[in-house]
């Protein structure tokens, strides 16, 4: 087990399922103390704690909706109670709806900006109170905000502003050695869209679309996440990274 992340202290909002557990699973192996944020399923929240002590690990979970400005606030105060800094910040959470322009109403517009473009502002906000000289933020992008996906727009739009948001965040924070990159997954099986998955014909065109032919797993973003949280990544900046096994080449 690597404990490239001894002594460090991480914050993952959304960490109670899919690529966000996998995450602080991920972080917690390389030595971290996590915090996993979750919104609504404390019960997943606890497990993953649980898995993580028993891998020997430190965690604790902090409870708030990154979609809304107060829960951010009250989500700091409680971390505040439990750690004296932060290291790394994973901004995970975040939602999506297949839907076209026609398609997709005011709320759920304004919903998913909320969750994945105003969320990650603002806990980065707050966070950076808290996250030492050297430390790490790593947001979560996607691939549909690499090309042309109309069937969910407003989610591609979201995550387009994720990416332009690591883009200028790392030029503001380069002076205190802060990285800040973002991570864009492919297709991913996670129960994020469950409906997507459960196709096995869908599974197979998902696959094809990827140079290595395959749909990816948590697992394999978590390992792109974890190499930027780490002390190898300290001279990457700035950047997108494709983790798609290839997908549109």
């Amino acid at each position: 087990m690597s404990r490239q992340l001894a002594g460090k202290t991480a914050l993952v909002t959304g960490g109670s399922r899919g690529i966000g557990r996998a995450v602080a699973l991920r972080l917690a192996r390389d030595g971290a103390r996590v915090a996993v944020n979750y919104r609504s399923d404390a019960d997943a929240a606890r497990q993953v704690v649980a898995d993580i002590e028993g891998l020997g690990g430190s965690a604790f979970v902090l409870q708030a909706d990154v979609g809304r400005i107060d829960q951010i606030e009250a989500m700091f105060a409680a971390f505040d109670a439990q750690a004296d800094g932060l290291d790394i910040l994973v901004n995970n959470a975040g939602i999506g709806t297949m839907a076209s322009l026609a398609e997709t109403d005011e709320d759920c517009f304004d919903r998913q900006m909320a969750v994945n473009a105003k969320g990650p502002f603002f806990v980065t906000r707050a966070a950076l109170t808290r996250l030492r000289d050297g430390g790490r933020i790593i947001n979560l992008s996607s691939m549909v905000a690499q090309a042309a996906y109309p069937s969910c727009l407003a989610y591609a739009m979201s995550k387009a502003a994720i990416n332009h948001f690591s883009l200028s965040l790392a030029a503001e924070l380069g002076p205190r050695g802060i990285t800040v990159n973002a991570v864009a997954p492919g297709a991913t099986i996670t129960d994020f869209a469950p409906d997507l998955f459960n196709d096995p014909a869908t599974v197979e065109h998902l696959a094809g679309m990827a140079a290595l032919r395959r749909v990816g797993q948590p697992d394999d973003v978590a390992r792109v996440i974890a190499m930027l949280a780490g002390p190898d990544a300290g001279w990457v900046t700035g950047q997108v990274i494709e983790a798609s096994g290839g997908m549109h080449l």
